[in-house]
């Protein structure tokens, strides 16, 4: 079993929807959708597209997942969860844009925004004590001789490498497009989310999400408000 502490909007916004749709799956609910015929993008390359992210669920990663700590259970991690978010207030994102990282579409802010960076590393920091230490398989998988010397730290210091200065948050919508797909690509999810994007987006919630096996799909354990956010 796997934990991650990911930005979720709470399972009835309509970002959550239309993501989960867009996707393939709601990971709050399970609940799967069938990818739709598009004149430019057929459904069976829209669901292979999409598929990485869709094992993931609709989310920000914060906390990258981790194994549990032998000296630490669930219950501990739900209720420091709980106290973070109760005392933690709700914010704003300026602006929420279309991003393409590399080989990939998400949603991304408009520019860097500092309070979502120091949100970000307070929980990387106050749930590391929860974090069991990467296994050496795990570290490899990272390919470390590909990570700057900052991500390499990061890696062995909190167990992830986008973290602190190399954060940059991202809501994933695909996952590797080929390049002579990339413009198809972005003209449609520019389409589909072009009701939130160019707009604030709130920061409202903290969630667990857990996978039961490796490999196995991410689920929303739990999803908690911020202090002063619409539960």
């Amino acid at each position: 079993m796997r934990y991650a502490l990911y930005f979720s909007p709470s399972q009835d916004d309509a970002l959550t929807e239309a993501a989960s749709v867009w996707l393939g799956r709601n990971a709050f609910t399970g609940e799967t959708h069938p990818a739709p015929e598009h004149e430019t993008l057929p459904a069976a390359e829209q669901f292979e597209l999409t598929a990485d992210p869709r094992r993931y669920g609709f989310h920000a990663t914060i906390k990258a997942p981790f194994e549990l700590a032998a000296s630490v259970t669930e219950r501990d991690l739900m209720a420091v969860v709980e106290d973070f978010a109760a005392r933690t207030p709700a914010f704003d994102i300026p602006e929420l844009v279309l991003g393409q990282l590399g080989h990939f579409f998400a949603l991304v802010p408009g520019a860097l925004h500092q309070p979502l960076q120091d949100f970000a590393a307070t929980v990387v920091k106050s749930f590391e004590p929860f974090r069991a230490a990467l296994s050496e398989a795990d570290i490899l998988r990272r390919k470390p001789e590909r990570l700057s010397e900052s991500q390499r730290s990061n890696l062995l210091r909190w167990g992830y490498p986008y973290v602190m200065e190399d954060f940059r948050f991202h809501m994933t919508l695909t996952g590797q497009v080929p390049e002579e797909r990339a413009e198809v690509m972005k003209a449609i999810l520019a389409e589909r989310f072009a009701g939130f994007t160019g707009r604030p987006l709130r920061i409202s919630g903290l969630a667990v999400f857990s996978e039961e096996a490796r490999g196995a799909p991410f689920k929303v354990h739990t999803w908690l408000p911020l202090a002063g956010a619409r539960s």
